[in-house]
């Protein structure tokens, strides 16, 4: 059966990394995985979608709405943009950052407030936590995107946590490696 993963943040935040290395974990793991890029600008504040489908034999990249098993969100409004794509008994894993979008910014609009209680009461299993201080504890508000990983591991006792520093290691340049081994540990025990 395939299994649906979306990782949705704006630009900047480490989507694709985080991406890759979920996707080097999921191959490590013996998994046909198809990881694409679907949406999004890469420039730093345009909405960044990324697509991880994993199972024994995956046809598409593409995950539609309702189709999600996990959403991992860098951003809580990022988080409501994109609930409609999670299954009904679907995990949002969220970081409780608020990036304020261009109508925020200019005053055209207000950032929503209570947006992980709506998206509870919408019916998602959120879990939501301050990654960003998590990864500045760490050592970097640039592994943000590790220590949502590292909450996000914990939904998979099967993967065994060498399997992730192992993915890291593969990914992560060696400078920085050590502040990822931190932020994944950090997250994961949050």
């Amino acid at each position: 059966m395939t299994k649906n993963i979306m990782i949705v943040g704006v630009g900047g935040q480490g989507t694709l990394l985080a991406s890759k290395l979920l996707g080097h974990v999921l191959l490590g793991q013996g998994y046909d995985v198809k990881v694409s890029e679907v949406h999004g600008m890469s420039q730093r504040g345009g909405s960044v979608v990324t697509y991880v489908r994993y199972g024994e034999k995956v046809y598409s990249p593409v995950i539609d709405r309702g189709e999600a098993d996990v959403i991992i969100s860098f951003e809580k409004l990022e988080a409501a943009r994109w609930l409609e794509y999670l299954k009904p008994d679907g995990l949002m894993i969220t970081n409780t950052q608020e990036m304020e979008p261009m109508p925020v910014v200019t005053g055209a609009a207000a950032y929503p407030e209570n947006l992980i209680e709506k998206m509870r009461q919408a019916g998602a299993r959120v879990d939501a936590e301050d990654f960003l201080g998590i990864a500045c504890e760490a050592g970097s508000a640039r592994a943000v995107n590790i220590a949502l990983l590292g909450r996000f591991s914990r939904y998979f006792p099967e993967i065994d946590e060498k399997d992730w520093k192992d993915a890291i290691e593969a990914v992560v340049p060696a400078k920085f490696r050590e502040l990822n081994y931190r932020a994944f540990a950090m997250g994961r025990s949050a």
